[in-house]
């Protein structure tokens, strides 16, 4: 499902996939993460939790078009040890977005924006471009966001 971000819109018909999973090396987290963004999971997290007896747990949740629960489900269990999923019917207000270049001394940068009702509401450099840059330059990579985040300011006063 591909979802147009030039319009602030609301999506119905979304599901949240929930999973506690307390017997999974976390290492596999990032893995099983990925897997389901390439499968088309809108958003994907993963929460500490206490579970019963005490026992320390992660909780999976995915932020899915309901068309797309059975191709979650099918990487969840065969990439995850939990043995069952709750489902929780979700709409989604997503804002509008906009990708606007900044100038800055390490050359143009990207600023992701978010717009509610035609108002910016907010704004956030493109952390990997941010990265590459502190990276590339030898920097600390905080420098190099609050740098991309003062210039984008002061282009849009």
């Amino acid at each position: 499902m591909e979802f147009d971000h030039e319009k602030e819109h609301i999506d119905e018909n979304m599901m949240i996939i929930q999973a506690n999973i307390d017997d999974m090396n976390p290492e596999l987290c990032s893995y099983v993460m990925d897997l389901l963004f390439e499968q088309g999971a809108n958003d994907v997290c993963w929460v500490p939790i206490i579970m019963k007896k005490g026992r320390p747990g992660l909780q999976l949740q995915v932020i899915t078009a309901a068309s797309q629960l059975e191709a979650m489900e099918s990487i969840i269990f065969r990439e995850t040890t939990t043995l069952g999923l709750r489902y929780i019917p979700a709409i989604v207000h997503r804002l509008s977005r906009t990708f606007e270049k900044v100038n800055t001394a390490w050359g143009e940068m990207i600023v992701k924006t978010g717009y509610q009702a035609g108002k910016m509401v907010q704004y956030a450099p493109e952390f990997k471009e941010c990265e590459q840059v502190a990276k590339q330059f030898g920097i600390p990579l905080k420098e190099v966001y609050e740098e991309v985040r003062r210039q984008f300011l002061m282009q849009n006063k």
